[in-house]
């Protein structure tokens, strides 16, 4: 790859990069493609050598988006297995903390985007699908059930537990509610059987 091509391509990922965190950070509405060139260190007008749209720019910002968020969640697993933790517990712990809760910019995109993605191309939708899917077979992997509809049962409650907490929490902001909310969902999931 020649130098051109090669600082087009460190470009594109670039951009890609801060938009998948501004989308997390504001939604899909914002931040505009301006803001996004600047903080890139780009001029606007170089957009549309990278993407055809700002819908092109939103779609592969929110696979990343979601790509990161699985890539933090199979490398928090791996290390609580490698420390001898119960990784279910400690990825639970992890989810549902004030530290996740703040930090939305590098949070959980299927929290983050939900609302917006229920709104968004079919592409969207489908790559978000994918990633609750997968998010689905890592918690199956790590709840402990020979029975495999009961497996995906708790696993589909605790997914859905989890991002629900969060954007509750999120949402009435840091208050003693949020904290409540993180942590008795935390508890309720690592005590017993989410399901029952």
């Amino acid at each position: 790859m020649g130098h051109s091509q090669a600082d087009k391509a460190a470009s594109h990922r670039r951009i890609v990069e801060i938009t998948s965190a501004r989308l997390r950070e504001h939604g899909l509405e914002r931040p505009a493609i301006g803001e996004l060139m600047r903080e890139a260190g780009l001029t606007h007008g170089g957009f549309y050598r990278h993407f055809g749209s700002r819908e092109e720019l939103v779609e592969e910002a929110i696979v990343r988006a979601l790509w990161d968020g699985a890539r933090h969640m199979s490398e928090a697993v791996i290390r609580q297995r490698e420390c001898g933790t119960d990784p279910l517990a400690a990825l639970v712990a992890a989810y549902l903390s004030a530290a996740h809760r703040d930090d939305p910019t590098n949070g959980c995109a299927v929290a983050t985007l939900g609302a917006d993605v229920a709104r968004a191309s079919e592409r969207t939708r489908a790559a978000y699908g994918n990633q609750v899917e997968s998010y689905l077979r890592v918690l199956e992997g790590l709840i402990d059930e020979s029975d495999p509809a009961v497996r995906r049962r708790r696993a589909l409650l605790t997914l859905s537990a989890m991002v629900g907490a969060l954007v509750m929490a999120r949402a009435v902001g840091n208050s003693d509610l949020s904290a409540e909310l993180l942590g008795r969902v935390a508890e309720g999931l690592t005590e017993g059987d989410p399901s029952s």
